[in-house]
């Protein structure tokens, strides 16, 4: 591979501008794409499998005018102090709001609250719920605005008028702390390379990638379904993955420079090493964010391929358009250790000095191998103790801004209705193979009034042939406590028994109960998601290391900090520790997703870091050094570059706490405090630690094995010369290790 890798850097270094062209011909494209296809929106919400979605099918099969999964809005109507809503002002006011929402071609139905027994018990508070023919996601702009019109309309008649419901949906906004993030992701660069040319390098090519990724998503999201949270998180990664790519292309190509190497065979080599840490770290965060497909959840499939997508044009990017790049730049891309004369240059690369921070820190750690470990892994352990109280849901209008009219619906219906009614449980009856319909539809009715946490059960609604009912229960808790969940399974149960006898089929469905059986898929999706994951990228491992322990040791560290996020995760939403410094105003169960998707996510990126730094390692050891000084030579070359990375992964992924979306926020969150565990307590702490007590252990491999692998020369065996290997071994004594 890295022969073939030094053929393609040399390639685009010679052919420049039939490489950039190419670049800047898909980014045209795919914007244009972009610019000409339909604006995103929500994509829908389908679970294939479980009992809500079955339950949400039946019902469009049955009611075909209903339209189950038809956006819906609550317009919540508060009078002013010391009147009620049934005075005769405010219940024209809202029957005339009423009357107006009953105008919207896209609507399909609205209750009058005075009609529908809509107001509270002390007739401060109702509601009237609007019923749409499409999803939210499809939901005409004028539609919102005709809603948003009305509600303005009561306000301006001198009522407190809030909307609530999946009706208002809206793009989330990440704020201008996602900007912040790359700029000092432009600052570390600057910092690493002493040159805002080098530094300028990663960022350009890492916003043309994502340029390329997020547009071709936005110009397929009315084809393929896709919303606006796909887009966010593929550029979340994009950006990240492809900065961090270019910083190690352009890192090793300064030091081939060093070396005395001429411009163009050090891009071929910077192409053929560290391109070949590229493709393998690439290809680890790809099977992962793939690996979300076997969940099952057509959602999670889908920003899992559009990451996966952004990160391969990453890698793409760096092996071509990098060496390209340097092509145009020229001399003003400076040998490591030589800074630009703008930033106070005059030192001469290859200069002796005293040994850099990485190669001390990783002296030190060789030195005090246990006592490190045992830091690192209590430190790592300390921080997962919050992970055993995680609490899984799905976030709903309670978890909104208090600054959002979504959010002040929730809290005004809660005050007027009881928390429960956010999150009213649909059970749907199939009597088609009953004897008596009726019969049945009353029995389960009546058996759901004597659950405990019933407030409301309403009389079965049934369609027009008699054989299906729909009845409304209002809980007494909130949609994502405990003890809904816990009604929801009781219900299921009850309809177990009753199904028995009456011959009919009882399903529970709605909002709350598709959540929490999302909770649950994901729940039992995330032991085989681990094992495939990890199970692939373990034999990946073993290809590039050509070991066993170390590619196990990089599955373990990987655990270890993931668990460390997820408690860090749980103490900040699910605790409310540091709520006010990252802005979150409601705590509350952890997205349920949020595990799954960090294991994806964290471990692609993991094993980035597992790369860049042990090849260079292995690197060592095959030329012939001991397996303690490969250590320390791997953070000597590596060590600077990895920390940089990691900052910048820091910095782009803090960007997005800034978001107005709860799960955007969460997401943006546990990856930063994901990266910072696992880049500088586990590979930089845990990793070497392990290496040197295992020694040459560390780089054993079964002899069958060794002969059944493919040899895919990561550390660039094939490039070097006749000269370079005398040099290496004067004597002709020592033997490159196969290990």
């Amino acid at each position: 591979m890295a022969t073939f890798l030094y053929r393609l850097g040399r390639l685009a270094f010679r052919r420049r501008h039939f490489a950039a062209l190419l670049w800047v011909a898909l980014l045209t494209l795919a914007g244009v794409g972009a610019a000409s296809a339909p604006a995103a929106g929500n994509t829908s919400f389908s679970i294939p499998g479980t009992e809500a979605q079955k339950a949400f099918d039946l019902l469009e099969q049955r009611f075909p005018g209903m339209s189950a999964d038809g956006a819906t809005a609550r317009v919540v109507f508060k009078a002013p102090s010391g009147e009620k809503m049934t005075d005769a002002v405010n219940k024209a006011t809202v029957q005339k709001t009423v009357a107006k929402l009953k105008g919207d071609s896209q609507v399909t139905s609205v209750a009058d609250p005075y009609e529908g027994h809509a107001v509270s018990k002390n007739g401060s508070i109702a509601y009237a719920s609007v019923k749409y023919k499409v999803s939210g996601m499809e939901l005409e702009d004028s539609s919102r605005d005709a809603l948003k019109a009305a509600a303005r309309q009561a306000r301006d008649a001198g009522l407190t008028v809030e909307i609530g419901g999946d009706a208002l949906t809206t793009t989330p906004e990440t704020g201008s702390s996602e900007v912040i993030g790359i700029a000092i992701a432009a600052v570390v660069l600057v910092i690493t390379f002493g040159s805002l040319l080098a530094a300028g390098l990663p960022l350009l090519t890492a916003i043309i990638g994502v340029g390329i990724g997020v547009s071709t998503i936005t110009a397929l999201a009315a084809a393929l379904d896709l919303g606006t949270t796909t887009s966010t998180l593929a550029s979340m990664i994009g950006l990240a993955v492809g900065i961090d790519y270019a910083l190690f292309i352009v890192s090793r190509y300064r030091a081939e420079l060093a070396e005395g190497r001429e411009r163009e065979e050090a891009a071929g080599r910077a192409v053929g090493t560290a391109g070949s840490a590229v493709v393998f770290a690439g290809l680890t965060v790809v099977i992962a964010l793939v690996g979300l497909s076997v969940v099952n959840i057509p959602m999670l499939t889908k920003m899992g391929v559009a990451a996966a997508g952004t990160v391969a044009i990453a890698v793409l990017i760096a092996l071509t358009l990098i060496p390209a790049l340097l092509g145009y730049a020229g001399r003003r891309i400076k040998p490591a250790g030589e800074k630009s004369k703008l930033l106070g240059g005059g030192r001469t690369a290859g200069k002796p000095g005293r040994p850099n921070m990485g190669t001390r820190w990783a002296g030190f750690v060789v030195r005090r191998p246990v006592a490190v470990l045992l830091l690192g892994v209590i430190g790592l352990g300390a921080a997962a103790i919050p992970a055993a109280s995680l609490e899984l849901g799905l976030p709903d209008d309670g978890s909104q801004p208090a600054s959002t009219t979504q959010r002040r619906a929730y809290d005004l219906l809660s005050e007027g209705f009881g928390p429960g009614f956010n999150g009213p449980l649909m059970v749907v009856v199939d009597a088609k193979g009953s004897d008596d319909a009726k019969a049945a539809f009353a029995r389960v009715g009546d058996e759901i009034k004597g659950l405990k946490d019933v407030v409301t059960v309403t009389p079965a609604a049934s369609n027009k042939a008699g054989d299906t009912a729909t009845i409304t229960v209002v809980p007494g808790s909130k949609p994502s406590s405990a003890t809904t969940e816990n009604l929801v399974h009781a219900i299921r149960d009850k309809g177990t028994d009753i199904a028995r006898e009456t011959d009919s089929t009882v399903l529970v469905t709605g909002s709350t109960a598709m959540n929490i059986d999302v909770s649950q898929k994901l729940n039992d999706a995330l032991l085989p998601y681990l094992a495939l994951v990890v199970g692939l990228a373990f034999l990946l491992l073993i290809v590039v290391f050509r070991s066993i322990l170390v590619p196990l040791k990089a599955a373990l560290g990987f655990l270890l900090s993931v668990l460390a996020a997820l408690g860090a995760v749980v103490a900040v939403f699910q605790w409310g520790w540091l709520s006010g410094l990252m802005n979150v105003e409601q705590t509350g169960p952890v997205m349920s997703m949020m595990p799954i998707f960090m294991v994806g996510v964290v471990f692609g990126l993991a094993m980035d870091y597992e790369v860049f730094l042990v090849t260079r390692m292995r690197e060592a050891y095959v030329h012939g050094e001991k397996p303690q000084q490969a250590v320390v030579t791997g953070f000597r070359h590596g060590a600077r570059v990895v920390t940089a990375a990691a900052v910048i992964m820091i910095a782009v992924f803090s960007g997005f706490i800034g978001s107005s979306e709860s799960m955007v926020k969460m997401i943006g969150f546990g990856l930063a405090v994901a990266v910072f565990f696992d880049a500088f307590l586990v590979r930089m702490a845990i990793v070497p630690a392990v290496l040197a007590l295992l020694g040459k252990r560390a780089w054993w491999l079964p002899k069958w094995l060794d002969r059944a692998l493919p040899n895919v020369d990561v550390e660039g065996e094939g490039l070097r010369t006749a000269e370079e290997r005398r040099d290496a071994d004067p004597d002709g004594e020592r033997e490159l290790v196969r290990a």
